[in-house]
């Protein structure tokens, strides 16, 4: 059976944000790794994709979008 934390959407939402953060992070980190600019592109292209899942997570959670509200 679930606990209520498992039913709480914003628990769910806050765990995604944290792990969306941790890769966005990671990436950013190993721009400072690799020695080829199309890597290098490549990875903070994909961190700015996942700030703007992030922040779709975060607008859910906040209602900050008409799709979002009840």
């Amino acid at each position: 059976m679930a606990s209520e934390a498992d039913r709480n959407p914003r628990h769910h939402t806050q765990q995604m944000q944290t792990r969306l953060q941790e890769m966005m992070d990671h990436l950013r980190a190993d721009i400072e790794k690799v020695d080829e600019p199309q890597l290098e592109a490549m990875f903070e292209t994909a961190a700015e994709v996942l700030g703007g899942l992030k922040k779709a997570f975060s607008d859910y959670e906040q209602k900050n979008e008409s799709a979002w509200r009840d």
